[in-house]
């Protein structure tokens, strides 16, 4: 899906018959750092190269990535399978109830964070944000989870995403309602998972040269967005979980996945769905909460923080919760 993880999930495949064999079982923590150490070396690549460009040219970066190059990328994740209809009565619900649980615990993070609020609606967003790349990478890797199932998933997910995160981010700008609307509707992010998602559920397929240029500018998106978050990441700051953070980051890699886990156990969720909705609820946050967050002129650096303090706090996160939902497929 993305041809910077192409590589990699080659790889994965490779190795995928291996890891279903439980005498040659590849570990999940080697796994997780596949999936991590190529995000994470980017970001310090950013912070290695940070002086080399302007303050105005890191903002034109961020500025490409939000009105070109995410979009191209949301559009191309949420088009890329075809979505059945059905799944929207199903699946829907359930990927819009972990988001909007994310939305909620995040809430109660308000009287820690900062004053401004479009500050704190730039941090909030981490909460119910998704790394889609890991996403896949973990699900390639783990007998019990359908990849099929998790792209349905991610096409339910993104619109509700960022709708949340950016009525978030339009009330921070103190926008009436009607000017606030007006932004929301017109937001690139949103438009781009609308329309991906409308794409997906029509079944209709774009001929590959119109998707070809599309696909070329989504791919450059990542690698973009995590350079420009180790260009802007305070990496003093990284260091310290303060209660602000602490609550956000573990509202995403523990509360999340723990309340799909326990919720599943209790109703009885079947084998198939289980695994894969504690493999998404249990997703770092991702790298367009940076992106949005500085297209719409929030603290950039905070968000570029939590980013990369929930990712690496994932490689001990994920594990765990990749070992979870291998025991509920069993169920």
């Amino acid at each position: 899906m993305y041809a910077a993880w192409a590589q990699l999930y080659i790889a994965i495949h490779a190795r995928q018959d291996e890891a279903r064999d439980p005498s040659k079982g590849t570990c999940m923590f080697q796994i997780i750092l596949t999936g991590l150490l190529p995000p994470i070396l980017l970001v310090g690549l950013g912070g290695a190269v940070r002086r080399r460009l302007s303050e105005n040219a890191w903002a034109g970066l961020d500025r490409l990535n939000f009105e070109i190059l995410f979009p191209a990328l949301i559009f191309v994740t949420a088009a890329a399978r075809p979505i059945d209809p059905a799944s929207l009565t199903l699946i829907g619900p359930l990927v819009w109830a972990i988001l909007a649980l994310g939305l909620g615990l995040g809430w109660l993070a308000r009287p820690l964070g900062p004053a401004r609020f479009l500050d704190f609606a730039g941090a909030w967003q981490t909460a119910w944000r998704f790394n889609t790349a890991l996403g896949f990478v973990v699900v390639q890797a783990l007998p019990s989870t359908d990849p099929a199932l998790f792209s349905i998933i991610i096409g339910m997910a993104i619109p509700v995403a960022n709708i949340f995160a950016v009525a978030g981010l339009s009330r921070g700008e103190g926008l009436r309602l009607g000017p606030a609307l007006r932004k929301l509707a017109l937001n690139p992010f949103l438009l781009a998972s609308l329309g991906g998602v409308a794409v997906g559920v029509s079944g209709l397929t774009i001929p590959q040269p119109v998707l070809a240029p599309v696909s070329l500018l989504g791919q450059a998106a990542i690698p973009v967005a995590l350079i420009s978050i180790g260009a802007t990441l305070n990496w003093r700051a990284m260091a310290k979980l303060d209660r602000f953070s602490a609550c956000l980051v573990t509202t995403k890699l523990v509360a999340l996945p723990a309340a799909v886990s326990l919720v599943a156990l209790a109703v009885g969720a079947g084998p198939g769905l289980a695994p894969v909705l504690v493999v998404f609820a249990a997703l770092p946050t991702a790298s367009a909460a940076h992106v949005l967050a500085a297209g719409f002129g929030a603290d950039r650096q905070l968000a570029a923080t939590l980013i990369a303090q929930g990712t690496i706090l994932a490689a001990l996160t994920l594990p765990a919760w990749m070992a979870v939902a291998e025991m509920l497929a069993r169920q």
